[in-house]
């Protein structure tokens, strides 16, 4: 009996429309466009939770045990409905990856053991949850925008129990310097925010870490990215210009360089050391983002 060789009603559909009869005629971009997307299944332009999860997938498989324990300790992490993935039959969001990661480094140099922390910038404050949930803090402060501090407020009090949620102050940036004038701390921690300030705020804030605390864990990125292919600038120009406008490092770096981010480093160091006396005890890459980098330093 004859044998029936065709295409399926979906291929009939990608040949008419996308790997049509002229896709070979131009090979200069066809990676990078709807021919090869059709025959890879790996579009980017309609796949970003897809490589969301592949990308947490895969670092999360490379967690070592003390990460994991300090997730474990992190309850309510399904709060805010997070993309998650399961790993070792543990349920692991991006962020709480991070939070880990980010701990552990500091774990290495910073006796936290009732300290007194400060977070510049807390996002909804899983840094927050994370740290007082693996550790015994005297105090933790946050400062940050009117808007940004309701939702952490909120969020915090929906994970944290009475004795956590009662240790954190929240602080408005107008009111910082009456806040803070005669409080100091172990630990000052800054997550991607000081990139996106005014240089003379980076400063203002510097000079704050430098005169109030002992040690400064930072992680931002090493430079700006100018690529529209990665999200075609949905935001519109005039939010690429204000943001290339922001931060202390402001110049562009091919970020999927690797050497041209290392290349970037020594000025990632020098633009958020707090004073000319305080020492880089570490830095490294901050995993996952191939751009961003983290580092301590201690007040001598």
């Amino acid at each position: 009996m004859a044998q029936t060789f065709q295409a399926s009603r979906m291929w009939e559909r990608i040949s008419e429309f996308w790997v049509t009869e002229d896709a070979a005629v131009d090979l200069s971009a066809f990676k990078s466009d709807h021919r090869n997307y059709n025959l890879s299944l790996w579009d980017p332009t309609v796949n970003g939770v897809r490589y969301l999860k592949a990308m947490l997938y895969h670092v999360a498989m490379e967690l070592t045990d003390e990460d994991w324990a300090r997730i474990k300790k992190i309850g309510n992490r399904e709060v805010g409905g997070p993309i998650t993935v399961r790993v070792h039959g543990e349920p692991v969001c991006m962020d709480y990856l991070q939070a880990s990661l980010e701990l552990g480094f500091i774990e290495q140099h910073v006796d936290l053991r009732g300290a007194r922390v400060l977070e510049i910038g807390a996002g909804y404050g899983r840094t927050c949850h994370t740290i007082l949930s693996n550790h015994d803090l005297s105090g933790y402060c946050i400062i940050d925008l009117k808007n940004t501090l309701r939702l952490s407020r909120r969020y915090l009090r929906e994970v944290l129990d009475d004795t956590q949620f009662a240790k954190i102050s929240f602080v408005e940036v107008d009111d910082v310097e009456s806040a803070l004038a005669s409080r100091d701390f172990e630990l000052c921690v800054n997550i991607h925010s000081l990139t996106e300030m005014p240089p003379q705020t980076v400063q203002a804030y510097l000079d704050l870490i430098a005169g109030s605390c002992s040690a400064f864990f930072v992680k931002n990125p090493v430079g700006k990215f100018f690529d529209k292919s990665l999200d075609g600038h949905s935001k519109g120009d005039e939010a690429v210009r204000i943001a290339l406008e922001a931060g202390p490092l402001r110049q562009v770096v091919d970020i999927y360089d690797n050497q041209a981010v290392e290349d970037r480093v020594a000025d990632f160091i020098a633009a958020y050391r707090p004073a000319e006396s305080w020492q880089c005890v570490a830095d490294g890459r901050a995993i996952p983002w191939s751009y961003f980098w983290q580092a301590i330093f201690k007040k001598p």
